[in-house]
């Protein structure tokens, strides 16, 4: 049914990987954003502070100061924020919501200027009304700004631990032996990603020869893409294993060698 209002999301990469990933409802959305709006509200209030010494020269001209103040932040907030945090400002991070292109592909700067720009829009005609009625009715629950910048709201509900420790220590692990390019490593890895990585090796003895090799050499192939080790930390690793060394980087950052 074409028209279903989807819960979840599938982005399948050219590597073969497919991510399946929560979208983001209107509730959580809400709460994620009057946390920014007292964020913006404090800043807000604290640049007023230091303008307030231009009411001695007009009361408009504080008034004004005041409003300008309020949309240079506002503006300002989601533009470096989702920028620079990767598609997450405060309150996105503490209710663990994510924006992320449509396609599955990296967020782009243009994407969030054009998803920040039309929260003007969202807004009409007031309380947000418009951006709350498009997040019901639309199949990804996109605001205006989301189906214009080709983005979606994800969110990544706590995941119960399992034993890391069984699974990924008591080897010998090349790649912790190169730390600036594992934390570029953990740097450029989604939630999602690692938790494919992860569930692979906990899943590996439930399955078939032919299937778990095919497996770990996408799974080996797109981590390799995206940072790409020297021939040393690699030489001699199977998939699987290269795999495994990569779960236990982003899953155990410590700067350690493990035996």
């Amino acid at each position: 049914m074409t028209g279903q209002i989807l819960s979840r999301f599938s982005i399948h990469t050219p590597e073969g990987v497919t991510f399946s990933l929560r979208l983001a409802g209107p509730v959580v959305r809400s709460l994620a954003f009057f946390t920014d709006m007292a964020v913006i509200l404090t800043i807000t209030k604290i640049i007023n502070l230091f303008g307030g010494f231009l009411g001695v020269i007009s009361p408009d001209v504080a008034t004004a100061f005041s409003v300008l103040a309020y949309f240079a932040v506002s503006m300002g907030y989601g533009f470096i924020l989702e920028w620079a945090l990767n598609g997450q400002t405060l309150g996105k991070r503490l209710f663990r919501l994510r924006v992320m292109d449509a396609q599955g592909l990296a967020l782009s700067f243009s994407q969030v200027v054009i998803r920040n720009l039309l929260r003007l829009v969202d807004a009409l005609p007031g309380l947000y009304l418009l951006g709350g009625i498009s997040l019901l009715i639309t199949r990804k629950s996109q605001r205006l700004g989301d189906l214009a910048a080709s983005t979606i709201v994800v969110w990544s509900p706590p995941m119960a631990q399992p034993d890391l420790a069984q699974i990924l220590s008591g080897k010998f692990n090349s790649l912790k032996e190169h730390p600036h390019l594992c934390a570029r490593l953990r740097q450029k890895t989604s939630p999602a990603e690692a938790d494919i990585a992860l569930s692979a090796l906990i899943r590996r003895e439930t399955i078939g020869p032919s299937e778990r090799v095919e497996l770990f050499s996408v799974l080996s192939g797109h981590f390799k893409e995206k940072i790409p080790f020297p021939e040393e930390a690699v030489f001699g690793l199977s998939d699987e294993q290269y795999v495994r060394n990569v779960a236990d980087v982003l899953f155990h950052p410590v700067n350690r060698l493990s035996r």
